[in-house]
């Protein structure tokens, strides 16, 4: 490990998980070198620190044979500061990830070996085969229902795979990175879509393709994504998860391909990347085209998390995404983690006195809802609603898709605010189907009646019962807690009854 700085102090752990032990990424792509850091190793990855270098070790290597030694240079120098990081940040296992470039340079070994002397740990240099396999565990890790076809478009190469049910059944690499592209078509992004589509034909993935969704892995790709939400004026500018229809996507390629100079908001992406957004697009357009895909899906997480995905054990990785990081969040910052557990006890028996019957994702939205209710309250009252929907709508939570953030958005505006709020979440409303939007005002009004009844404190919520038929619901106080029926709880049960169009009671058990 490298020495660090004379007298260095190890940074002391705030504001996050007591315990965690971090473990850390370092990837040397074809195009950059990046390395995470993520609080602690479990499903739900939290990065405590993300920083890339922009090295371009792929450019020429398909010509020469070698990584330039000027880009050898400055991937080092940044690869030296990433060394003094992952000691200053108490990292305990670190994992070091090589793609295209260095598998395919003649220097590529002696450059790991310099690699490990500042690291202290040797590095694995994929092969295309594994780069699909962990992109294709990537998405899963993130989104744990897809199926479809996976692609990590990087600097040197693209990787395709099949992922159904859990499982990659088919991965393969293919020369179509973007720094390649550059190199092999004399920078002719129209030359370039020409040699995407010859190259494409070769891929087994795409060949009888019998599904209509693509996901998209990498940074030029996520350009691309955050290109087309500029241009439509989409309400988040959040890339995981971010769907588009193949035929829309199709169009700004088309353009980026041709040279718009014209292209709104281009000046807004990096400019190092959108010098890069015309090849993707070339090999996109030839993706969508051969693989006859009708919607595309973006992912922020590919071969990284992937790879710490299949370090997991089985209960690891089985374990839902949004729930263990709402939990995670649950514990940094509510009053009370066992009183989030008492609400989901408490809107369940509500929702089952009332006749609802939950499907597995909607089960999955309320629990985290409830984890998630109390992470406003040391803000000011006044704008305790706004932080709130703000921290989850717009938060790095995963296994959640655009349309359950505005789900969990609106439920919380309307916990903290009430149901005539005027808050952020509205501009998240278009994502959510007007049924899901009903059923997150209502889970937001229940929050709003159980917090009235135990001031967010833990062990009340349990002792009280829901009793239902048809449109008439009771709520079962237990005799010694009748003072409870204050004006305020009465306010808010008719607000919640108004809402679900139901009756509902209190009444005394003996």
């Amino acid at each position: 490990m490298s020495p660090g700085l004379p007298g260095e102090r190890r940074a002391v752990p705030s504001g996050i998980i007591d315990s965690s032990k971090a473990v850390a990424v370092l990837d040397i792509g074809s195009n950059s070198v990046r390395l995470v850091v993520y609080e602690h190793h479990l499903r739900a990855l939290t990065p405590v620190f993300n920083e890339k270098a922009a090295c371009s070790l792929g450019r020429g290597v398909a010509q020469t044979g070698d990584i330039a030694q000027e880009n050898l240079a400055m991937a080092l120098s940044a690869i030296k500061r990433f060394a003094l990081v992952v000691r200053l940040l108490n990292v305990e296992h670190i994992h070091i990830l090589a793609t295209s470039a260095v598998r395919e340079a003649g220097n590529g070994a002696r450059f790991m070996e310099a690699v490990e002397h500042y690291m202290g740990v040797s590095g694995h240099v994929l092969t295309g085969e594994e780069e699909a396999h962990f992109a294709a565990l990537g998405v899963l890790s993130g989104m744990p229902d897809f199926s479809g076809v996976v692609g990590d478009l990087g600097g040197g190469s693209l990787e395709l795979s099949r992922l159904r049910s859990g499982t990659d059944t088919l991965g393969e690499t293919l020369e179509l990175g973007v720094i390649r592209l550059q190199d092999d078509s004399a920078l002719s992004a129209v030359k370039s879509y020409d040699i995407a589509k010859k190259r494409l034909k070769k891929s087994k993935v795409l060949k009888d393709s019998s599904t209509d969704t693509f996901c998209a892995i990498g940074g030029t790709w996520r350009a691309l994504a955050k290109l087309m939400q500029m241009q439509t004026d989409y309400p988040m500018h959040i890339i995981q998860d971010y769907q588009v229809r193949a035929d829309e996507l199709t169009e700004l390629c088309k353009r980026l391909v041709t040279g718009n100079t014209d292209e709104p908001f281009l000046d807004q992406i990096n400019r190092s990347r959108a010098g890069l957004l015309p090849y993707g697009a070339a090999v996109l357009s030839g993706i969508i085209e051969r693989g006859g895909f009708k919607k595309i899906l973006f992912s922020s997480l590919g071969v990284r998390e992937g790879y710490l995905y299949a370090r997991l054990s089985k209960k690891q990785a089985d374990a839902n995404p949004l729930l263990q990081s709402a939990a995670e969040m649950c514990r940094l910052r509510s009053r009370s983690p066992r009183h989030a557990r008492d609400l989901i006890g408490f809107t369940g028996e509500f929702l089952s006195a009332l006749g609802e019957k939950e499907s597995k994702g909607q089960r999955i939205l309320r629990e985290a809802a409830c984890l998630l209710s109390d992470i406003g309250w040391r803000g000011h009252k006044d704008y305790r609603g706004e932080q709130s929907v703000d921290l989850v709508a717009y938060s790095a939570l995963i296994g959640l898709d655009h349309a359950g953030r505005g789900f969990l958005a609106e439920t919380l505006a309307v916990r903290y605010l009430g149901l005539k709020h005027q808050s952020s979440s509205q501009s998240l409303s278009s994502l959510v189907s007007a049924k899901h939007l009903f059923r997150a005002r209502m889970l937001g009004t229940m929050l709003r009646v159980a917090y009235a009844l135990s001031g967010a404190m833990p062990q009340l919520l349990p002792r009280l019962k829901f009793k239902g038929k048809e449109k008439k619901v009771q709520m079962v106080l237990p005799a010694d807690l009748s003072f409870l029926q204050s004006a305020r709880l009465r306010s808010r049960l008719s607000q919640l009854a108004r809402h679900a169009e139901i009756e509902l009671s209190v009444i005394v058990s003996d």
